[in-house]
């Protein structure tokens, strides 16, 4: 609900830009001649949600490689915590003490 709360003045900006913005432009893409109509309002929220899924994706792209390896390293914990595990079950098996050297 608080989410809710924060996000409804940035909404309410996004609804009046888009209503104030109807104006419609020409989008083209040089060199190639091709060319799209478009309000204002589109045309720059489109170019914002690019931006936005690319920041992501240059974000998210980096942190692959430190969650694969935060995975091995939670497998091998689990994998020695088994096997400790296993070692103290065993009936018999004390661990001997050695005298200090020296």
């Amino acid at each position: 609900m608080l989410r809710f709360f924060l996000l409804l003045p940035l909404l309410l900006l996004i609804v009046l830009f888009v209503f104030s913005n109807t104006a419609p432009v020409a989008l083209r893409l040089w060199p190639t001649g091709w060319s799209l109509q478009a309000p204002l309002a589109l045309a720059v929220l489109g170019a914002m949600a690019i931006a936005f899924l690319l920041g992501a994706l240059f974000t998210w792209l980096p942190a692959l490689g430190a969650r694969r390896r935060a995975r091995r390293a939670e497998a091998r914990v689990a994998a020695l915590e088994q096997e400790i595990a296993t070692l103290k079950a065993r009936p018999g098996d004390s661990p001997t003490l050695l005298p200090p050297a020296g």
